[in-house]
């Protein structure tokens, strides 16, 4: 198995097969509806379980998670079958082999996602079984839903990816920069993605504690690096972040608008209407400071600029989001817009989230050091996301 990184110009083409200048064939499009029906069915998930509870299999958030998948093997089935058993000798050119197969590359990822996916449901029926209706949101099968809906989102990354790398070869820009939008917005569905993983670390009464800028620190660099590296724009990052704070502040004005009502126990807070996401974290704009950063060290070598990168990233983000986080403890932010007046049903009154106070907020030194290993591993995640972002770029099949 292996990449192409300058085809025959005959092979080229942004598209499989098709022509230079031609429309973005309805394979892609399909992958991106699977991807955002997974997003869309599991920030509703999350919600269900923080204003229902788990109350069946069946409920609407998982159909919708699951119809991504669904999806995803359509364009998966299509494409092998066309690459294996079809013709076209474009097509073949620009796929992979693996166990007799073909396929883009990502088309396998995205397979691989799937059975996962597939895999988790009767694992998380059974977990809810054994150790109660409603856990944490990573648990075991939890994370093995989460890394196979992560996959086929990579797997569709890829297969838009390798396409807009060959109408670049192609020089067919028309296309590239339909391609280059709709990669934007699955990369910034990834970080959003990114921040759902780590959401149980920054929990906006978790805001004044080092923890939460270390698993932020840790987990997004790597993807606005890479989104960068890959796609050649210079606001990837800004773009990127952009939407993962928009698609949350969209979920914080949509949901509370339909009702919902507790049928778990026990029921701390009458809640009334679906309980939304809390309000973004604020990484919309170290993301911009690192675009602004980036596009001034093109020349670099590439570990100078992850480590100035990793403390630019922690320090904007710590400056812009540690006072953010009062104002989110205070009366001013309990709207509709900030959403913090929403509390799911098993919010005590005596807890933090209710009463709005911090919750064990770090001070001094160990604020201050761990405010700097926040910076390290964000210039670590930076590096790696930098190299890989380069491979990327260079993914043609």
């Amino acid at each position: 198995m292996s990449t192409v990184a300058n085809p025959p110009a005959a092979l080229a083409y942004a598209t499989h097969g098709d022509e230079p200048g031609a429309s973005i064939p309805w394979y892609i499009w399909i992958g991106v509806a699977a991807v955002l029906s997974t997003t869309i069915g599991g920030t509703w998930d999350v919600s269900w379980h923080r204003s229902i509870g788990r109350d069946s299999f069946w409920t609407p958030a998982h159909m919708l998670i699951y119809l991504g998948g669904v999806l995803a093997g359509v364009v998966g089935l299509f494409l092998v079958l066309k690459c294996t058993f079809g013709r076209n000798a474009q097509l073949r050119a620009t796929s992979v082999s693996i166990l007799g197969l073909r396929a883009p590359l990502g088309v396998f990822l995205a397979g691989w996602g799937g059975l996962a996916m597939l895999t988790s449901a009767p694992f998380d029926n059974w977990w809810h079984n054994a150790y109660g209706l409603d856990v944490k949101i990573i648990s075991p099968p939890h994370t093995v839903l989460i890394l196979g809906i992560r996959a086929v989102a990579f797997g569709m990354i890829f297969l838009i990816l390798a396409a807009m790398n060959r109408a670049a070869a192609a020089e067919d820009t028309v296309l590239f920069h339909r391609l280059q939008v709709l990669f934007l917005v699955l990369a910034g569905d990834a970080i959003g993605s990114q921040m759902f993983f780590v959401q149980e670390k920054t929990w906006d009464v978790l805001l004044h504690q080092a923890s939460a800028y270390i698993a932020v620190g840790i987990a997004v660099p790597i993807f606005l690096a890479a989104f960068w590296q890959a796609s050649r724009s210079c606001w990837a990052a800004t773009a990127t972040a952009s939407f993962y704070t928009l698609l949350t502040i969209a979920q914080i004005l949509i949901l509370p608008l339909f009702p919902a009502q507790p049928k778990l126990g026990p029921v701390y807070f009458p809640v009334t209407h679906f309980v939304p996401a809390k309000f973004p974290v604020l990484i919309v704009v170290a993301a911009f400071a690192l675009d602004l950063l980036w596009q001034r060290t093109r020349a670099w070598k590439p570990w100078q600029i992850a480590l100035v990168s990793g403390f630019v990233f922690i320090a904007v983000l710590t400056a812009v989001e540690w006072p953010f986080a009062k104002f989110l403890m205070s009366h001013a932010s309990q709207n509709r817009f900030f959403g913090t007046g929403y509390y799911q049903y098993t919010a005590r009154a005596t807890g933090p989230d209710r009463a709005r106070v911090f919750f064990n907020p770090d001070h001094g030194v160990a604020l201050y050091w761990g405010l700097l290993r926040a910076a390290l591993y964000a210039s670590l995640s930076t590096w790696i996301g930098l190299a890989f972002g380069r491979w990327m770029r260079g993914l043609q099949r």
